[in-house]
């Protein structure tokens, strides 16, 4: 039977109800339910399921990105051992995360809470890895920030020079937050240290940093550009627009270009339940327009991912993560066209 798509979403075919084999699709979501470190909230870990169940809301036909889906967007499986490393880890992590952060007495379990991480990065490196030797786009579902460390890494491997684009409330630069090395607030940071690939790293959207973030930021010269959340509303009060502060970004960043979609990024009243919500933030049109603008510029999103979606009572938090996602998608897919 052939495929209709004004019908309802059937999600027995694929996310978003669409009906590609993963041979059929430009684009493989990777679903990576893991979360060790949040400090905060918590239930990303439930992002990856809501977020495929929200999907079937999601119409096909869209405004800015017009039908790209039909390049062919597939979810492949999760992986079991993400969810029991991820628990593992939190139980370990979250009495030292309540008592402040690790003393010299933690240093055990702090080392097992480490190595369930990089277990849990290098298989999503490997996963990312295997959908870009296949020549598909890796956009990634998680879960906790941390998780887009491997990602990064794969993108860089098989692309040389990359940029990030980090649509987020927290710069994520600080070095061992409470102690733990794969802190989700210290993925960024790792990117820079670890990944000599990462040649820019583009941040959007911040409000809640530290001066040990923002001196490191300063510290790594070019490297690093952010636009404050703070910035983009006062020049917005005077009248520039918010699309000139777009072509600022998104000339910023090389060639290519990995975009790393925090959802807490977003105006909280869009996402309530994520782990660390703060007030301001981007609207979902701001959002879309930025993913619009990067797919019309020129440059190749080569991977993405959304995390950090924690879904609550209702589906809100997993409607508006479907939507993003589509849009995110969408993007990266326009932005290679059909020849790349």
């Amino acid at each position: 039977m052939p495929f209709d798509p004004n019908a309802a979403a059937d999600l027995s075919l694929g996310i978003f109800g669409l009906p590609f084999t993963r041979e059929q699709s430009r684009l493989v979501v990777i679903p990576v339910p893991f979360e060790a470190t949040v400090s905060y909230g918590g239930g990303t870990e439930h992002g990856p399921d809501a977020v495929r169940e929200a999907s079937a809301q999601v119409d096909l036909l869209d405004r800015r990105f017009g039908e790209s889906w039909q390049a062919g967007i597939c979810q492949e499986d999760a992986d079991d051992r993400f969810v029991a490393w991820g628990r593992e880890a939190r139980e370990l992590a979250s009495p030292i995360i309540n008592r402040g952060g690790a003393t010299d007495a933690d240093a055990a379990a702090v080392g097992k809470i480490e190595a369930l991480c990089a277990r849990a990065n290098a298989l999503v490196e490997e996963r990312a890895g295997a959908a870009l030797a296949e020549g598909k786009i890796p956009c990634l579902l998680g879960g906790e920030h941390a998780v887009s460390l491997g990602a990064i890494r794969a993108c860089a491997d098989a692309h040389g020079e990359i940029g990030v684009l980090q649509i987020d409330a927290h710069m994520d630069l600080r070095e061992a937050f409470e102690g733990f090395r794969y802190s989700h607030a210290s993925v960024m940071y790792n990117a820079l240290e670890e990944i000599s690939g990462v040649r820019r790293l583009v941040q959007v959207g911040i409000r809640d940093l530290s001066r040990g973030e923002t001196d490191y930021a300063a510290a790594q010269g070019d490297r690093v550009q952010t636009f404050y959340d703070d910035d983009l509303f006062d020049g917005i009060a005077r009248g520039e627009g918010f699309a000139a502060a777009c072509a600022q970004m998104i000339g910023a960043l090389p060639e290519k270009v990995y975009v790393s979609f925090d959802i807490d990024g977003l105006d909280p009243s869009l996402c309530p339940n994520t782990g660390t919500p703060v007030p301001g933030g981007l609207g979902f049109r701001e959002a879309s327009l930025l993913l619009h603008m990067l797919a019309a510029s020129g440059k190749r999103v080569v991977g993405c991912d959304l995390v950090e979606v924690a879904p609550g009572e209702g589906d809100w938090d997993a409607n508006v993560g479907a939507r993003v996602l589509f849009r995110l998608c969408m993007a990266a897919l326009e932005s290679v066209g059909s020849g790349n």
